[in-house]
């Protein structure tokens, strides 16, 4: 039985007031303890949710002199953790209050670059061309296929994307580097105390996983909830490159026109997943963003296996939110 009373009574919690902060897209929630010993926030994560993989990913990126919030308490049974407070101030929230969006990015690039620098543990599970291509058939086939054409994707259409996909992706399968998932501004706080790199902290790590180090960089720089502008994005990703100067430019950046059109085709179709089934369709609004994105990046040679899938298999004029879920009744 989950307890979060018991829980905060055994973690010297028991007189703070819990504060619920605002859901995102996961089974997650969380609240703000005030008046508790010190600052911190409760995280309850009912299954399907497990932290046990946060408890890893966090144990790493604090071994590796990053910051991640610190575990103050854990009941992994449960679902509850007491995790440092790293307090209100993401990235998201300093870019909408109108920060200049430059200096966090090039904090947040740094960061990056030393997270992916440093040996990944060894549990984490792949993020190569066969996971990625699952997950995208299940928003892309699974949610926006029927609702664009009224009807479920056939055994050839899904055959079709896996080829493309594992086609596309296969060439920058092999880095083994440690990716955040999703590292983009609304999972980044600036620790204005501490110096870089350790003044970007990482939250909502626990998917983390071994794949290509261009999936991180795009998912920052070419983000599904905002835009970055051109020159914001060139500089990340001009500052992620010298900090680590052994990486072939020219590769890199293949892998990332492969990764940024895997991302964006798999997101524009999550979007369609959260309206449909959880009842979100305020995520409906960053459709179109994602589209330009996927176009953009299928310009890349890189990405010419799933271009051409997209080509054979969706008129350019469907290629956007499916109309059913846009248009009055």
């Amino acid at each position: 039985m989950r307890d979060t009373t018991s829980f905060l009574q055994s973690a010297g919690f028991a007189a703070a007031r819990l504060v619920p902060l605002p859901s995102d897209a996961s089974h997650r929630r969380y609240a703000r303890l005030e008046g508790g010993p010190r600052p911190a926030l409760l995280m309850d994560a009912p299954p399907p949710e497990d932290v046990r993989p946060f408890l890893a990913v966090q144990r790493h990126i604090a071994a590796i002199g990053l910051s991640a919030p610190e575990i103050l308490a854990a009941d992994e049974a449960s679902g509850f953790l007491l995790i440092e407070d790293f307090g209100d101030a993401t990235h998201a929230a300093l870019l909408d209050a109108g920060a200049d969006p430059l200096p966090l990015y090039l904090e947040a690039a740094e960061t990056l670059a030393a997270l992916h620098a440093a040996p990944p543990p060894a549990h984490l599970p792949p993020w190569g061309p066969a996971e990625m291509a699952r997950a995208t058939a299940a928003t892309f086939l699974d949610w926006w296929w029927p609702a664009a054409f009224g009807s479920a994707a056939d055994a050839d259409v899904r055959a079709h994307l896996d080829v493309a996909l594992a086609a596309m992706l296969a060439p920058f399968a092999g880095a083994g580097c440690f990716v955040h998932r999703d590292y983009f501004p609304a999972n980044l706080l600036r620790l204005e105390a501490r110096p870089s790199p350790r003044r970007t902290g990482l939250i909502d790590f626990q998917d983390a996983a071994l794949g290509s180090p261009a999936y991180d960089l795009v998912s920052l720089v070419e983000d599904a909830r905002r835009d970055v502008a051109p020159a914001v994005r060139n500089a990340a990703i001009g500052r992620y490159l010298a900090a680590r100067p052994g990486l072939d430019r020219d590769q890199f950046a293949a892998a990332m026109a492969a990764c940024a059109a895997q991302r964006h085709l798999r997101v524009a179709a999550l979007w369609v997943r959260l309206a449909r089934r959880d009842a979100k369709p305020g995520y409906l609004a960053h459709g179109p963003r994602c589209w330009r994105l996927l176009d953009r990046a299928l310009r890349h040679p890189a990405t010419e296996p799933l271009r051409d899938f997209l080509d054979d298999r969706i008129p350019p004029a469907l290629r956007r939110t499916p109309a059913v879920l846009t248009e009055p009744a």
